[in-house]
């Protein structure tokens, strides 16, 4: 292997280990809360698109709230925000679902 892609591998190895490390050290809820987000978001964005993306919404819908009913107790601050954001992403889907039938 030559030396410059040897050295891009070994810095590649270092940023992993870094990025675990830092894993390690912060604190699991925010990590869990922060891929919650990020589920809201998806859902949102599939709700949002023209036409709605129904399906892939009640994925992304379902999944949150699998997520949050395992585990919303031990998410800390970020808790009672995300049941919200799941409540009004349900009444996001009932309001987008119907305006679709409404069309039709």
């Amino acid at each position: 292997m030559p030396a410059a892609r040897l050295a891009q591998v070994n810095e590649d190895a270092k940023e992993i280990s870094e990025l675990q490390q830092e894993l390690l050290d912060a604190d699991p809820a925010s990590i869990v809360a922060n891929h919650a987000y990020g589920l809201f978001e998806l859902a949102a964005l599939y709700l949002s698109a023209t036409p709605p993306r129904l399906t892939e919404a009640t994925l992304a819908i379902d999944s949150l709230a699998g997520l949050m009913s395992a585990v919303e107790d031990r998410l800390g601050d970020s808790s009672a925000e995300l049941k919200e954001a799941l409540r009004q992403l349900q009444l996001a889907y009932i309001q987008v679902s119907q305006l679709g039938q409404d069309e039709s």
